[in-house]
């Protein structure tokens, strides 16, 4: 063992040790502290992982450990919905039991995205304009993703699939902010760039979409999903310009993609790199 009074003194002889005339108890605490301190600033220099353990947590439901989530009310019904099994599937997922039905359906009706909030949320400065842009970028992109393999339709039929997607906060009773008309297919809307989000990198960051297909005709519920992961490499990242928003949005759509291609049962499905 070795003195640390003794070594300090033998490197600085003019100069009191700071230790001296402390309370030892207090040392220990200090010194306790400092390495929570340490620890912390360690877990925070991992950005999204804070975002994760000093907000989500507290609020958000856990589910399946692949990301938290909590119904907005977007949804018509969420007693269905289940944890994900694996990370290929969204937070909240449900899927019909007869997957067979999906083969049926050559054509997809998509309604005009919406963005939800509500007053208590992150996104209440969002304007209309900004939330404008937000529905009709993800509108564009599931239209230009779905179209490779249905045609797509606005009005139902017996082989139409109906597909509701909202942009959502977690919270309960959150109102939806504006029916908005997308565009199909539409401008890819990059004009606004690197534009940086006015009060709404809260919102982006913690963005939840939900969705739901369903028969056309028959209203009858094929499948449905909560997702808060902000699409694969995106989750609880902060989504600061419009192009984060712009690439998390390109792989939700390609993922959407994706999933109906596996939901047919074919053998060849393009799953997007997370």
């Amino acid at each position: 063992h070795i003195d640390r009074a003794v070594v300090y003194n033998q490197r600085h002889p003019f100069s009191p040790h700071p230790d001296w005339g402390r309370d030892p108890t207090q040392q220990d605490n200090q010194r306790r502290r400092s390495m929570v301190t340490k620890a912390m600033k360690y877990v925070c220099s991992m950005g999204s992982v804070c975002l994760v353990a000093l907000t989500a947590c507290a609020t958000s439901q856990q589910a399946g450990g692949f990301g938290k989530a909590e119904p907005s009310g977007f949804l018509q019904d969420y007693s269905t919905l289940h944890a994900a099994e694996n990370e290929t599937e969204a937070t909240l997922v449900y899927f019909t039991p007869d997957k067979t039905k999906f083969k049926a359906y050559t054509k997809v009706w998509l309604e005009p995205v919406q963005v939800w909030r509500g007053e208590q949320s992150d996104a209440k400065d969002l304007s209309k304009d900004d939330a404008h842009h937000l529905s009709q970028f993800l509108s564009s992109r599931l239209a230009e993703e779905l179209r490779k393999d249905y045609a797509m339709v606005q009005a139902p039929g017996p082989d139409v699939m109906r597909l509701r997607v909202g942009i959502t906060e977690a919270g309960k009773n959150t109102p939806v902010l504006d029916q908005l008309t997308a565009v199909h297919p539409g401008s890819l809307l990059l004009s606004k760039g690197k534009k940086a989000l006015a009060g709404t990198e809260s919102f982006v960051g913690k963005a939840t979409i939900e969705a739901e297909v369903t028969d056309s005709q028959t209203g009858e519920l094929l499948a449905a999903g909560v997702d808060r992961r902000g699409g694969g490499k995106y989750a609880w990242k902060s989504l600061r310009r419009w192009t984060d928003v712009e690439e998390a949005y390109t792989y939700w759509a390609k993922k959407f993609r994706w999933r109906a291609c596996v939901l047919r049962g074919e053998a060849k499905c393009e799953l997007p790199e997370d």
